[in-house]
Order: structure tokens, then sequence, then C-alpha cells
């Protein structure tokens, strides 16, 4: 650690000798191995090792940036005079340079986010699993007859990050994964589903047996879909497609789109825009989170941020450079790896947890729509509207009854928020986006 530590630092000092007013170098090293099985073989096995750094360097307000994977001496030189001849013929702009001292505060404690168990995974886990997964889901039911993909895989990552600000830090992460995509058929109809996880922590993930078992589940009930004819009435997504539309909001809360008036969001801030059971949350604190940091990519200290508070606009999402177009300050959500500049990302991002339970929130409903799987992106961000193709379960008389395909759900975001009355308890990250069952009081569906 302290080898790559201190390479970033001599990148930073370098950049200045060389006539960077300020810069500051964000490295990454990590492994990774994946694997894909289809009839109890191998399809896919990738295992790589990876490691660059990217260099940000400020001369007389010009941005210059490079990045290399090319650690040997003389093409580190190289690799500093490159972003500085980069920066001397690009165009000026007051706005540039690392984040004020006033936002490079005390890094806050986030946790382990580290697990050893995942590291040390033997290298036939991913392939035994895999294979196990497969056998699981061909068991559930007859009428699976082939599997689209089954795999499972892992990730040790360590960040490094010097700036000419004097910060200076490091962390190391891990990540594992699951999934399972079966493909069920009564004869007429081919139906898939995949159901996944993904977390920090080995114990933390989901076991091979149930992603099969959900994973078949969710195939076959969708065999015998059909359309239905168009018409307005509740909708309820599940947590996975609940947590798609909570990060459309989020991408909406982007400083960058409101700044050029690119968001629908962009006149509402402070303003109540949806119920007050309503609270969309950016937590990079969020212990074991699959998205958690001690600091952002440009070394500001990861926070909690309320977006949506109580159903009122609390906040957008800033890196240094937007903030200061907007006349703001950062909320530490700049986004990087060592290829890319700063951008605006979110950490762990969820809507909180209502009260009531999934089955409950179903049970009100005389007539209306269960959403399982969504197609497309579908969500305009300039206008809020709101459309995309949607498979899942028609609702009669509180109870879940037969499936639906070749639907599209359609709203307008603004709408949308207001509309959500009924917000349940099974609150589900299957990733860095969290969020629990949701309830539209009306949305129109499209079909015959």
């Amino acid at each position: 650690m302290n080898r790559w530590e201190s390479l970033a630092k001599k990148l930073v000092q370098r950049a200045l000798k060389k006539g960077a007013k300020q810069a500051d170098a964000f490295l990454q090293v990590g492994r990774s191995a994946d694997v894909r099985v289809r009839d109890g073989e191998i399809e896919d096995l990738t295992q790589s090792t990876s490691k660059g750094v990217g260099l940000r360097v400020f001369v007389k307000n010009r941005l210059g940036f490079a990045w290399t994977s090319d650690f040997e001496p003389a093409g580190l030189e190289a690799f500093v005079d490159r972003a500085i001849a980069l920066a001397e013929v690009s165009a000026p702009n007051p706005l540039n340079g690392l984040p004020d001292a006033k936002d490079l505060g005390k890094w806050p404690d986030v946790g382990d986010l580290y697990d050893p168990v995942v590291a040390s995974l033997p290298e036939d886990w991913k392939i035994t699993v895999s294979v196990e997964m497969e056998k699981i889901v061909r068991a559930a039911d007859p009428r699976i007859k082939t599997i689209d993909s089954v795999g499972a895989g892992e990730s040790v990552s360590e960040v490094y990050l010097a700036s000419s600000t004097g910060v200076t830090g490091s962390y190391q992460g891990t990540s594992v994964y699951l999934y399972a995509s079966p493909v069920a058929t009564d004869g007429d109809q081919l139906q898939t589903a995949t159901w996944y996880d993904a977390k920090r922590f080995f114990s933390d993930l989901e076991g091979p047996e149930a992603i099969a078992k959900e994973a078949a589940r969710r195939a076959l009930r969708l065999l015998g879909a059909k359309k239905v004819k168009s018409q307005k009435v509740p909708v309820v997504f599940d947590p996975t497609m609940a947590a798609s539309f909570i990060g459309t909001i989020a991408g909406a809360a982007n400083g960058d789109l409101v700044f050029k008036k690119s968001s629908f969001l962009a006149p509402k801030l402070g303003q109540k825009i949806a119920p007050d059971t309503v609270s969309i949350v950016d937590d990079g604190l969020m212990p074991r989170g699959l998205a958690t940091g001690p600091f952002d990519g440009e070394g500001v200290a990861t926070r909690k941020t309320s977006i949506i508070g109580k159903g009122v606009l609390d906040a957008f999402l800033y890196d240094a450079f937007t903030a200061r177009k907007a006349k703001t300050r950062t909320t530490g959500n700049a986004s990087r790896g060592y290829r890319s500049l700063p951008g605006i990302g979110t950490n762990n991002l969820y809507l909180e947890k209502g009260t009531r339970r999934p089955e409950a929130i179903i049970k009100d409903i005389p007539n209306g729509l269960y959403v399982t799987s969504m197609l497309g992106h579908g969500a305009n961000l300039v206008t809020g509207e709101y459309s995309r193709g949607a498979n899942g379960l028609w609702i009669e008389n509180g109870e879940l009854t037969f499936p639906v395909q070749e639907i599209t759900v359609a709203g307008h975001l603004t709408d949308m928020l207001l509309q959500l009355d009924a917000i349940g308890d099974d609150l589900t990250f299957r990733g860095s986006v969290g969020a629990p069952t949701i309830r539209f009081k009306e949305l129109t569906v499209s079909g015959e």
C-alpha cells in the first residue's frame, strides 16, 4: 500500500515541478475473476489483474488529463509531461481546479470494506457454485428447458489518491456476485427471467440455492403472459423495478444537468414534490455498502445526502467543478476511475422503507399491474416524460392473477412522484441502489 501511495505523491510532485499550479493522481489496483456456465460446461472464464493511474493537472486555469498503465519510470515521466502538454493547449476556465480547502475535511470512518473471505475464495468456487445453480434451476420444473446464463464472480480493488492540496489516502474493497437467467417454455412461449445479488462481503450474499430458485420462479410465473387493454390503473413496482425508478430520479438530481436546465427537477429545489412518506437518500457512509468509501474521486469526504426528504426536494448532487458553476459546494459525489475525469455519480442510493407489507399494498388494488421487469430506459430527464416496456402480473381483487407482457407503463415523473401512495417495508439492495415495493396511484398501461 505504501508503494502505491508514494507513487501517487511523486506523480503530483513531478507535475508541480513541471509547471502545474495544482494536480491530483488517482491510482487503482485490482483483480477480478468471472465465470459463465452453460449446460454444465464453462462458457466463459475471465481472470484479470489491472493497475492504472489518472493524472489531472491545472496550468493557468487550463485542465490537462492523462492516464497510463505503464508504471515503468521512463513511462511515468513521459505520462506527466503529456498531461502538462495537454493542459497548455486547452481552453482556460477560471472555474477549473481542485476542491476548495473548506471542502476537504476529515474523512469519515466507514468501517471495513474489505472481506478476506472474498479475497481468498478458491479458484474453482465460481465454477462449482455456477454449476450448482444451473442444476437447481433445471430441477425446479420440467418446463425449464434451457439456461440463458448462470455465473459468479468476485473482485478485489485498491484506490489511492494524492493531491497538491495535501490530501493523501487510500482504501481497499471487495465485491462478490451471483446470477441466474433461466428460460421457461410451455410449448407456445419462451420466458426468461434473471435473479442476482451483489455484495461487498461473502456472508451478506444471498446463497446460490435461493438465487437459482427465485430465478426459476420468476421465469415460470410469466408463462402464458398476454397483453391487457389500455387503461389507467394503480401500478406496483417490485423492489428491483423500484430501485430502477429511484435511480432515474437521482439522475435528474445531477447538478450538471440542473445547471444546464436539462432536468425536470431544476426549478423545484426546496419544493414539495412527493408525499411525506418519500425520502430518497444518497449514502456514502453505509456500513458494508457496495459503493461506500471514505472519500470521493476528488478526495472530498463522503457523506449522507438527502435528495428528497419527507417529500421535499432537499439537494442536488455535485462534484467540485459543477458546484463552482452553480455557486454552491460539492456534495462529495465525484465519481471517477483512473481512465476518466471526475463526474457526478451516486454512492449507495435508496428510497427509505415504509411501514406496509408488500402483500397489503397489493391487497388494496381491485384492478392493476404488478411490474417485475422493464425494457429500455424510457425516461426523458429534461421533460420528465416516462415510458417503458414492462412485464409482470395482473392484479384483480387484491390478488396476483395472470402474467402480462408486451405492455407499456407511462406517466410523467413529476406526477409519478406525487402519486407514490404506498411504500413497502421490504427495502432491498442488490447492488448499490436499493428500494422497497412501491405503488403509484394511477399510471397509463398501454396494451391492446
